[in-house]
């Protein structure tokens, strides 16, 4: 099909909930995307972070077709090894906890409040997070999220709720009280603007839920599975959380969202409490283990710390010679800058020159390169975005 072909199939047939930009993508390899057209784009914000190892990365692709051939999907009242496999990966690279498999970060965190109120005593049922936060588009996860725009049109939101400005403690303690059961924070704020949770809020955060009984949620959809240069976000602070959540870059593509609790929280999650039909299906934890297998194999770790790096420098000397340029802020492959004006038409100007970015928050562009980005991409994509600049 022609990209004008497979539009009108969407105007017809698909609704219209996405602002969609005129363009058809067949395939994708690396950090590379080509149109229906044959035209090639370079991709800093690959599957928004779904495809934390590009497009297509030949491990992932191999196990997907190695499981195809084997075993699609299985109820979740029989095992399947793959799951209980990736179970075992997350858990040793992480603080030991048992993990839940879903599709979705919306539905880890819908998972992880349930928990939450399950794990705390009769009568707590509140809970805190954070101005400029997001945490999906569930009616509860809509609740969580501190964003006005996204509670619109579905009010009454979920009660129990309250937003203290992210790196305030003070505000964060006199809204708990005794009815409250959990604190969700994003390690970094990823939709909200690339915002840095601070390494003595967060150990705040954990000492108060101590101290008050409550459980601490860290919304890693974003932050985990190596995006900041560490397995989990969580690592970059040494805080601990009693429920982390995952999505995003754990399948390298495919579909999947995980929940995981210390154990003796996830000892609360009983039989009849929580499900997912399509959590945890062998594909999709074939594909999730492939991604561990090669973010190791790879060494895209210490890979993601230098070329984070190198991304943020080549950002902030651009400083000198853009005045509208207000911050530059990230870890590893999550980076922010922070303009003085709305970044849509650098967006716009950036995707007809080949280059995909992101703007969040109206001002804030973003980027989430692939883990195994090279610098001879970052600097062809920075190459491209300091000429849009130019053109401000």
């Amino acid at each position: 099909m022609t990209s004008n072909e497979t539009i009108k199939l969407y105007e017809k047939y698909v609704i219209s909930n996405y602002t969609r930009l005129p363009i058809v993508f067949v395939r994708g390899e690396g950090s590379r995307l080509w149109n229906a057209e044959g035209r090639c784009y370079l991709d800093l914000f690959p599957g928004w972070g779904v495809d934390g190892l590009g497009h297509c990365h030949p491990r992932v692709v191999e196990a997907i077709r190695a499981q195809a051939g084997k075993l699609l999907h299985v109820a979740n009242n029989y095992y399947m090894e793959p799951q209980g496999e990736l179970a075992r990966l997350i858990a040793q690279r992480s603080f030991g906890g048992k993990s839940f498999f879903c599709n979705s970060g919306a539905e880890a965190n819908e998972g992880a409040l349930k928990l939450a109120r399950l794990a705390t005593p009769p009568g707590k049922h509140k809970f805190v997070t954070f101005t400029n936060s997001f945490h999906g588009r569930t009616l509860a996860a809509i609740s969580a999220t501190a964003q006005p725009k996204y509670h619109r049109g579905f009010e009454p939101i979920f009660p129990g709720f309250s937003y203290a400005p992210l790196n305030d403690l003070a505000a964060v303690e006199k809204l708990v009280d005794d009815e409250t059961c959990g604190i969700m924070v994003e390690p970094i704020q990823g939709e909200g603007g690339v915002n840095i949770a601070s390494d003595d809020f967060l150990r705040g955060l954990r000492a108060l839920c101590d101290r008050r009984g409550m459980i601490l949620i860290f919304d890693e959809v974003q932050t985990g599975c190596g995006r900041t240069g560490k397995w989990f976000g969580y690592q970059q602070s040494g805080v601990t959380p009693d429920i982390m959540t995952l999505a995003k870059a754990l399948g390298g593509g495919v579909a999947i969202g995980a929940l995981v609790a210390k154990p003796e929280v996830a000892a609360k999650l009983v039989p009849g409490t929580h499900a997912s039909t399509f959590g945890g299906n062998p594909l999709a934890c074939a594909a999730a283990i492939a991604t561990f297998q090669a973010i190791e194999e790879e060494g895209l770790l210490d890979h993601v710390t230098q070329i984070g790096e190198y991304i943020q420098g080549r950002l902030t000397a651009l400083r000198s010679k853009f005045d509208f340029i207000r911050d530059v802020r990230g870890k590893g492959v999550m980076i922010g800058m922070e303009l003085a004006h709305p970044g849509a038409k650098l967006v716009e100007r950036c995707l007809a020159a080949g280059l995909l970015i992101n703007c969040t928050h109206d001002t804030v562009i973003r980027m989430l390169p692939a883990m195994n980005i090279t610098r001879g991409e970052v600097d062809e994509a920075l190459g491209i975005l300091e000429k849009g600049m130019g053109e401000e």
